[in-house]
């Protein structure tokens, strides 16, 4: 989960046209009334949660995991302690249908002011591919820590979250919320394992300094370390929210012409 400022986006009448919002959104767009803002979100989540390319990049993330990470283990000698850290929200666990109610009901969910009930009653997804590469990381004897900006008070509630998915390694020491930054969090793993791999779905998930650029310097950042992503560094798509939600769009300055 990336925490970031309202979207203020003006596009929302042109996505609900191309593909009308469910219930509160679309019932106010037949009334003729004000498209609420929250609709500018539609075309985002549909293609996070209902494509099928999603769910084929989501799956070919972690085959490429679990190929990166075959290597690794055979580039360590025993007794390497290996590590793994992965990120939750939307790298491990697919919380879409909390962002499509919040939407649906014209509430802004970037305001994160429903996470919390979220994480102690709803029943994420599992991403396409996560159990089975990280029951491979666990029959390999590579340690996997999952770092996550869940909030710490509810962690008891996002651990039987992820024993009920039944996934790997789950434990107080292992589920890392919430409180000092993630660096901080990594860094505490690296103390006593050699760190393999990362996965995420934000560039936070990888490096302090992402935390620190803005948008251009996170891009500049990514082109400096290019040889990392695919490697060491595994990234999954997430069209529901991030630090890109407020760009600018380039655009052609042609006039609109249609025939």
């Amino acid at each position: 989960m990336m925490l970031f400022g309202r979207n203020t986006l003006l596009a929302a009448a042109l996505f609900a046209g191309a593909a009308p919002v469910a219930s509160a959104a679309s019932d106010e767009a037949t009334d003729g009334d004000a498209i609420c803002a929250q609709a500018a979100y539609s075309m985002g989540l549909r293609y996070q949660q209902r494509s099928a390319e999603v769910a084929a990049l989501q799956r070919q993330g972690f085959a490429l995991a679990t190929l990166r990470l075959e290597r690794a283990i055979a580039d360590h000698e025993e007794g390497a302690n290996l590590a793994i850290i992965t990120d939750l929200d939307e790298t491990v666990l697919d919380n879409s249908v909390l962002l499509a109610r919040d939407m649906q009901a014209c509430h802004d969910y970037t305001t994160w002011d429903t996470w919390k009930h979220w994480e102690r009653e709803g029943e994420p997804r599992l991403i396409p591919g996560a159990a089975d590469f990280l029951e491979f990381a666990d029959e390999q004897g590579v340690d996997i820590f999952y770092v996550s900006d869940r909030y710490q008070e509810n962690e008891a509630d996002t651990i039987a979250s992820l024993e009920a998915l039944e996934l790997p390694q789950v434990s107080k020491d292992s589920v890392m919320l919430l409180g000092p930054p993630k660096a901080e969090r990594r860094a505490k793993v690296v103390e006593n394992h050699t760190l393999v791999m990362q996965l995420g779905d934000s560039l936070h998930d990888f490096s302090g300094e992402f935390a620190d650029a803005d948008l251009e310097g996170q891009r500049r950042l990514v082109e400096e370390n290019a040889e990392r992503f695919g490697d060491d560094w595994i990234v999954f798509p997430n069209a529901g929210y991030g630090d890109w939600s407020e760009a600018e769009l380039d655009a052609w300055d042609a006039p609109l012409e249609t025939e």
